[in-house]
């Protein structure tokens, strides 16, 4: 029977009756205020979550694309670049802009070393970037969408870049190279100075995505933690891209991207002065931005404060350490490398870790699977502080389960995940996901 297409009411619903079938809707949803959730979602406590709720509504309707009709925002925005910018190593010459997401921001990044090379290495005709394989995949799009070639280079053990593959990676047509802190796989930091290093001597463009560790790794140097440079302390880094809408515990939809100066910036800039709507001139990729992220991220930095930040950052470390040494303690489990900040993930020898993470989520835990070495991953808010001994405990029974009992057929994302870390051929694994997605997002009864 042919599907049809879904239609609008034809009259209003009244209020209390949307408002209930969109709560009704939310009942299958995981339920991240239960500290159950170790993903997608960083949670700092319900009152830093109602200021943040409360700045972005004071602007939800108003329009950041028009820094002349709302200057508020305009002031905002600068304000904020620039207290960012202190965290990161930057000066007075420091500068940036706000945007939608990581994805963005890393977009930027690339578009402006794209155009920085057009005018400072112009016989580059076929622009390459090279990052290592841990890189996010927003790198990947970056390059896809803006045209240039992406060259991937391994991991050491410790997963960290390998940044001897890197050089020899580099060719007369390399303009970029790409680190990390901390990479999302594994929360590792990459080692950014000699990458630094790398890219002064071959004059190439070098941006740190610090966009998962950005408001972590300022707070954690400052408490005292051993942390490698990460930020415009190191001699080459032109830009840097750091997420407040992560660890700065705000609604999604708010990134950040620094250059060391607005000479640089201005290749990110797009202008067209011939259109007879008027000058159309953006700072970023996004047109019309929405007020009330701006102000969210605003406002959280004001009511936290760097006090408030160091007390999560303390809070959220001293949960992973306790998470980690946990999880070392159960007989068949590993972490992957020494996750500096609060980021890990883990494995498990000679069993499987995609059954393991199937029935934790059986009860209640959850956790996305990893492939490329198989793994489970943890991302730790202060949150979680409370549910480390309850977590450890069934991790553990679960683990124990699954090493006495007979291997069951995979499902859901244990199948998924599964079958793409065995598949030798990367574009078969790349049309599965594909298949996947595009069955996914489709209307379904």
């Amino acid at each position: 029977m042919e599907k049809e297409v879904k239609r609008m009411p034809e009259k209003g619903i009244a209020k209390e009756e949307v408002l209930s079938r969109l709560q009704s809707m939310k009942k299958d949803d995981a339920n991240y205020r239960d500290a159950r959730m170790f993903g997608l979602i960083y949670n700092a406590g319900e009152d830093v979550e109602e200021m943040a709720r409360e700045a972005y509504a004071a602007y939800m309707f108003e329009n950041a694309l028009s820094p002349f009709a709302f200057p508020s925002l305009l002031k905002m925005e600068t304000e904020f670049i620039s207290m960012v910018s202190g965290l990161f190593g930057g000066d007075a010459e420091t500068v940036g802009s706000m945007t939608s997401g990581g994805t963005e921001s890393i977009l930027m990044a690339v578009k402006s070393a794209r155009e920085w090379a057009k005018a400072n290495k112009p016989e580059v005709k076929n622009p390459e970037m090279i990052t290592p394989v841990t890189a996010h995949p927003a790198w990947n799009k970056a390059a896809d969408y803006l045209g240039l070639k992406m060259v991937m280079t391994p991991v050491g053990e410790d997963y960290r870049a390998d940044v001897r593959a890197m050089k020899e990676a580099i060719t007369p047509n390399t303009i970029i190279l790409g680190g990390t802190a901390v990479t999302y796989p594994h929360g590792i930091i990459d080692p950014l100075g000699a990458i630094g290093s790398l890219a002064l001597k071959n004059n190439l463009w070098f941006h740190v995505d610090g966009c998962l560790g950005g408001y972590v790794l300022p707070f954690l140097e400052k408490l005292g933690y051993p942390i490698p440079p990460y930020d415009f302390r190191i001699p080459g880094v032109k830009s840097l891209s750091v997420d407040i809408h992560k660890y700065g515990y705000i609604s999604k939809g708010v990134s950040t991207v620094l250059y060391r100066n607005k000479d640089l910036r201005q290749y990110q800039f797009y202008v067209y002065s011939d259109w007879p709507g008027g000058v159309y001139a953006t700072p970023a990729l996004s047109g019309a931005r929405p007020g009330g992220a701006i102000a969210s991220a605003w406002a959280i930095v004001h009511y936290l404060g760097e006090e408030g930040f160091l007390s999560l950052c303390q809070i959220a470390r001293e949960t992973t350490l306790r998470l980690i040494e946990g999880i070392r303690g159960i007989p068949g489990l590993f972490v992957l490398g020494d996750p500096p900040a609060t980021v890990l993930a883990f494995g498990a020898q000679d069993l499987n870790i995609y059954r393991i993470g199937a029935k934790m989520k059986e009860r209640n835990w959850h956790m996305d699977a990893q492939h490329l070495p198989a793994s489970l991953h943890m991302t730790v808010s202060p949150a979680h502080e409370k549910i480390v001994a309850p977590f450890l405990g069934d991790l553990k029974h679960v683990t124990e389960e699954v090493s006495r009992t007979k291997e069951e057929p995979a499902t859901g994302e244990a199948a998924l995940y599964g079958m793409m870390g065995t598949l030798p051929d990367r574009k078969m694994a790349k049309n599965l996901a594909l298949q996947y997605l595009n069955d996914l997002y489709r209307l379904k009864e």
